[in-house]
């Protein structure tokens, strides 16, 4: 049997289960899952091997329209998934409305990529409602075939996945087929706390946040790690460090038992805050943080 290869970019707005579906995909837990829109900044791939095929996912950013440089270089690694993608997994949930008029679904049906739409949340939904969304995607992308399912129930995803596989070229792989991601160990690290900073803490201070992995030391029986928080004004440092250090000891904490659980091995934390005024528009440190 021929050998299938390509790039699956996973595209929609922000908010609507492209994280759980990609890691539900890969399984594992590459891509930061919590409640609130915009979790994930970067584009993060995520490998799947077979004997006769290899498809490699991006999960990509929310599409917005961007109101500082951060969330401009968040939809570079948008636009960059949407020129470079064998297949385009376009997530939608129940409770999106017609998006005809939408200019990113303008750019994806104007691009020759092929496209599998996902109408997530179904869960959230009944039959009618249901029959409905998917005939108004059908309209919306009339050549791609849709597929109702819940990321979070583990619904429709083996079926979700047969549909990537129908759809992808005949290639040889392209990566080592023993390669999950193409990330390193100390960006885990890095998304890990963040999502932990996400969770507990409310409006904008988590937004306003960057974690820098300073050292990564992986040793035999332990890995020790010094990581520094940055935030965008001073009254935000406060904020995270709490009354007499709480809650920095608490993401700390829960950072470190979801990085043991991540790297199976024991970790040694440590956590400094850092105020970088106004880091989220200023190129140079968006550079330094990848975002460029």
């Amino acid at each position: 049997m021929a050998h299938k290869a390509g790039f699956v970019n996973i595209l929609g707005n922000p908010n609507v289960g492209k994280s759980t579906i990609m890691n539900r995909l890969v399984g594992e837990k590459l891509s930061i899952i919590t409640s609130k829109a915009q979790t994930t900044r970067h584009r993060i791939m995520g490998i799947v091997n077979g004997e006769d095929f290899q498809i490699v996912y991006s999960d990509t950013p929310g599409i917005l329209k961007p109101q500082y440089k951060l969330q401009e270089a968040m939809m570079t690694f948008v636009n960059v998934a949407l020129t470079d993608a064998d297949l385009i997994l376009y997530v939608a949930e129940v409770g999106e409305k017609n998006l005809q008029k939408n200019d990113y679904i303008e750019k994806i049906r104007d691009s020759s990529v092929p496209v599998i739409v996902a109408v997530n949340k179904i869960d959230l939904s009944n039959e009618t409602e249901l029959t409905a969304i998917v005939e108004m995607w059908h309209q919306t992308f009339p050549n791609s075939p849709i597929i109702p399912l819940s990321a979070l129930n583990n619904f429709n995803i083996e079926p979700l996945l047969d549909l990537i596989l129908g759809k992808l070229p005949e290639c040889p792989a392209y990566f080592p087929k023993d390669q999950f991601t193409d990330k390193y160990e100390r960006f885990f690290a890095s998304e890990i706390l963040r999502e932990k900073i996400l969770v507990n803490y409310k409006k904008e201070v988590p937004y306003s946040v960057e974690v820098e992995i300073e050292s990564f030391k992986d040793e035999k029986t332990i890995i020790n790690i010094r990581a520094i928080i940055h935030v965008a004004r001073d009254s935000q440092k406060g904020i995270i460090i709490g009354h007499k250090g709480s809650m920095l000891k608490k993401v700390g904490s829960e950072a470190r038992i979801d990085m043991e659980d991540f790297f199976g091995k024991k970790v040694f934390l440590e956590l400094y805050v850092k105020v970088t005024k106004e880091w989220r528009d200023k190129p140079e440190v968006l550079k330094k943080f990848g975002y460029q």
